[in-house]
């Protein structure tokens, strides 16, 4: 999987819209998107989400 110059996949990106129209947390997409951080020795990128934090695959894979 190809990342983007932001250093996230295009599943990755898609995952974070769906994930921002479900919450938008009073956020916008690109803040949220920017909260997103990479995951210590893993392509994952995670992003805080509610209460939760998350972890989204290259593949666009989410869990928490």
């Amino acid at each position: 999987m190809r990342e983007t110059a932001t250093g996230i996949t295009k599943n990755q990106q898609v995952a974070l819209l769906r994930k921002w129209k479900q919450s938008n947390q009073g956020m916008t997409y690109l803040q949220f998107r920017r909260s997103a951080m990479p995951m210590f020795l893993d392509p994952a990128i995670v992003v805080k989400w509610g209460n939760m934090y998350l972890a989204i695959e290259p593949d666009g894979y989410t869990h928490s």
